[in-house]
């Protein structure tokens, strides 16, 4: 399995682009999982399911299972929340896994960036960037630059620059497994 990230300011089109990348990614034969970061707190159940009256009355894990899908809840209940690695540690192998956001943690990751955030390009700070989708060219002495209507020139990008999680694990690339 090999691993990418997508990081970049929030509104800066990172999940438009995962999911214009993953169907192009899927016609060229690549199982592909997808790890996102949230900033917030979120649900995954809703209030009146069960899962979610089980997850409300103190449950620390709850399995939702059905012949479509099966997703587990953990609570974390004021713990920390897990490093990278630990979470990468829970997928099934795919060919590919594309993690967005995370995008200070020192994996390798395209920047997305859009002008009109007005935010500062992520790069010049992070040397795990190694290439950027943007909606203008890239400045001198960036790393490779692919506009973001180029799904196609982005997922070579991506293609070219994934590594194997064994070595962002193995190598302690991402710091505690644990």
């Amino acid at each position: 399995m090999r691993v990418i990230g997508l990081a970049g300011w929030s509104g800066s089109g990172k999940t438009t682009l995962l999911t214009r990348l993953l169907p192009v990614l899927g016609a060229r034969g690549l199982a592909v999982s997808t790890l996102k970061h949230a900033h917030h707190a979120f649900d995954i159940d809703q209030p009146g399911k069960d899962s979610h009256a089980h997850r409300q009355a103190g449950a620390h894990q709850v399995l939702v299972s059905s012949a479509r899908r099966w997703a587990l809840i953990t609570e974390l209940r004021q713990a920390p929340e897990p490093p990278l690695a630990a979470l990468l540690r829970r997928f099934d192998p795919v060919d590919l896994l594309i993690i967005e956001g995370f995008k200070r943690d020192p994996h390798p990751k395209l920047e997305v960036h859009r002008a009109a955030n007005a935010k500062p390009w992520l790069h010049p700070g992070d040397p795990a960037i190694i290439g950027l989708a943007a909606d203008v060219p890239a400045p001198a002495g960036a790393p490779p630059w692919r506009d973001l209507d180029d799904v196609g020139g982005i997922a070579d990008l991506l293609l070219a620059a994934a590594v194997p999680l064994r070595d962002l694990l193995e190598g302690g690339r991402l710091g505690a497994a644990e």
